[in-house]
């Protein structure tokens, strides 16, 4: 399962990269502060980029924040199971 996304992601990023290699016009870009010229092509791979990055960086926080939170209660279910049967003991 893992190789097939694995194969789908670049199978996505070879079309977008054919995509833009087709599209070479200077397109104006205004920014926040300023503005630039840029080839579309540029402009949508780094943007494609930057998206990519955002939704990988708010995974793993969401990811690690999962695992933190089982690793938490596991711990409590530890203690919990511990304390159960030295009850169940007496």
């Amino acid at each position: 399962m893992k190789i097939i996304k694995i194969v789908l992601i670049l199978a996505l990023f070879l079309i977008a990269l054919a995509l833009g290699s087709q599209n070479q016009e200077v397109v104006t870009f205004n920014y926040l502060l300023a503005q630039g010229q840029f080839h579309l092509s540029t402009l949508l791979g780094s943007v494609f980029v930057v998206g990519f990055v955002l939704a990988w960086i708010l995974f793993v926080g969401v990811h690690l924040k999962s695992k933190f939170r089982i690793r938490k209660l596991n711990k409590q279910l530890k203690k919990q199971t511990a304390k159960n049967q030295v009850s169940d003991e007496n």
